[in-house]
């Protein structure tokens, strides 16, 4: 069975090894039709968690950014 732990108190790098280890263990084809099931629907979500850190770190940069092109353009005055 894929691992129990709520995907949403993981952290990106620790959902994106795991999400590698659920493509690794699909790509094998030994699991059966229900434990593939499980393991597909257990790597979205891992999959949509990466998601929503990766655009949480761009917004991030981008309010950061937008913060430092404030600051620049006021010393220039």
């Amino acid at each position: 069975m894929p691992p129990t732990t709520d995907v949403s108190e993981l952290s990106y790098e620790q959902a994106r090894d795991e999400l590698v280890q659920v493509v690794a263990e699909l790509e094998q084809g030994s699991a059966t039709l229900e434990h593939s099931l499980a393991l597909w629907e257990r790597g979205e979500a891992l999959a949509a968690r990466c998601e929503e850190w990766l655009v949480g770190a761009k917004a991030r940069l981008d309010a950061a950014r937008a913060s430092a092109g404030t600051a620049a353009s006021g010393e220039d005055r």
